[in-house]
């Protein structure tokens, strides 16, 4: 617009506009504050494990880290892990959907109880599980007849991990299932769906993210354990021996460059596996949504 001597008005600011105020600071700064945090907290003492590990002729370490006794813990470890994170990406998942989908006296006291393995300290929950399955335990006393032994077994290592991972999988998938909408369901079915075709065409495509976060998450915790399976596991070399205990024993023995080497190898097969586990994420993730679109 334009007054009576023929220059132009300039429009008024709206009220209240300009630049939005930001709750946290600018990106440069919250970036760097991040990657110094990371740095501090996750890389310094990584680096400090292979720094140690640097110390050793090449040699020392491939004898180190090939001897019977290592990799024995180290296929004992991560097959037991592997494990542990498949049998609750199936019944941590079926646990989920009835927490979500299912209404029944004391719900909450079982939504509670899911979370007792985060709560509760991991030797704890090592002694009480062996003295459940021990062969004189409450559960172990009718598994020994059967030819079944769980504790001082790597069996019992599994058991041992799949308590304590469990709720990684439930926690994960229940956000999921709750804004699942089961009208998707209804409608699949009133066309005709069967049960086992809603599930495999409606319902797993969209948990399957979900389920491969959870058992990423479960894998990682249980791969690193501790205090809930030396009880449990009996800790017999080239048997039920893991390799976290393993480290333990070098570090008491004072051998801190065959620890570290131990160490480092483990640091690199779980990042491995983890890498891979996110890669197929984010391929489910990226298919799951070229077919919602």
């Amino acid at each position: 617009m334009s007054n009576r001597k023929g220059t132009l008005a300039m429009p008024l600011p709206a009220v209240g506009a300009g630049p939005k105020p930001r709750v946290l600071p600018g990106r440069n700064l919250t970036l760097g504050f991040t990657l110094a945090y990371l740095g501090l907290i996750v890389l310094l003492p990584l680096s400090a494990a292979f720094l140690k590990t640097a110390t050793l002729s090449g040699h020392a370490f491939w004898q180190i880290i090939t001897s019977a006794r290592v990799l024995a813990s180290l296929r004992l470890s991560f097959s037991a892990a592997l494990l542990a994170a498949g049998v609750n990406v199936v019944f941590g998942g079926l646990v989920a959907w009835v927490l979500v989908r299912h209404r029944f006296p004391g719900k909450r006291l079982v939504d509670a109880l899911v979370d007792l393995p985060f709560a509760l300290p991991t030797a704890v929950a090592g002694i009480a599980l062996t003295a459940l399955y021990a062969p004189n335990g409450w559960i172990g006393h009718l598994l020994t007849p059967l030819g079944i032994q769980v504790a001082f077994k790597p069996l019992g290592v599994v058991v041992a991990l799949i308590f304590i991972s469990l709720p990684f999988v439930v926690r994960t998938l229940q956000p999921v299932l709750e804004d699942l909408s089961a009208e998707l369901e209804e409608a699949a079915s009133s066309l005709g769906a069967s049960g086992a075709q809603v599930f495999a065409r409606v319902i797993f495509p969209t948990i399957l993210p979900a389920l491969v976060t959870g058992f990423a998450l479960a894998f990682a915790r249980a791969s690193g354990e501790y205090g809930s399976v030396i009880f449990i596991a009996g800790n017999m070399p080239m048997v039920s021996e893991i390799t976290p205990l393993l480290i333990v024993t070098r570090l008491e023995q004072y051998d801190y460059a065959g620890a570290t080497a131990i160490a480092v190898v483990m640091l690199a097969i779980s990042f491995t596996l983890l890498l891979v586990i996110n890669l197929l994420q984010a391929w489910s993730r990226r298919r799951s949504l070229g077919e919602a679109a």
